[in-house]
């Protein structure tokens, strides 16, 4: 069974916002799509962008460097220039606190 981790409390995180958080090491953007919480790897898979800076609307992710676009529910790349998605992890909330499954959804 994966293990959770706290990463942040849901006000940490306004609707709308991103978030990098770091996992065992690992850099994860951290979003909040009104009031639902999900999270995929921080780095852009076309020049390694920081994804948790980029812009949300709805439930995607632009990066903030040449514009690719991701989904943040599943990771999936829906805009060039990068051709590959990135990793998607498991989000569930306990109260206030939001926790983020060690290995990949």
């Amino acid at each position: 069974m994966p293990e959770s981790v706290k990463v942040a409390t849901i006000q940490d995180l306004k609707p709308g916002q991103g978030k990098l958080v770091q996992v065992e090491g690992k850099d994860i953007a951290l979003f909040n799509v009104n009031g639902q919480f999900f999270a995929i790897d921080d780095v852009c898979t076309h020049a390694g962008g920081p994804l948790s800076e980029g812009t949300l609307e709805g439930t995607t992710v632009t990066c903030p460097w040449h514009g690719s676009k991701f989904d943040v529910r599943s990771g999936q790349v829906l805009g060039a220039p990068a051709q590959k998605g990135v990793a998607s992890y498991t989000v569930k909330v306990e109260g206030q606190d939001i926790l983020i499954e060690v290995s990949p959804a």
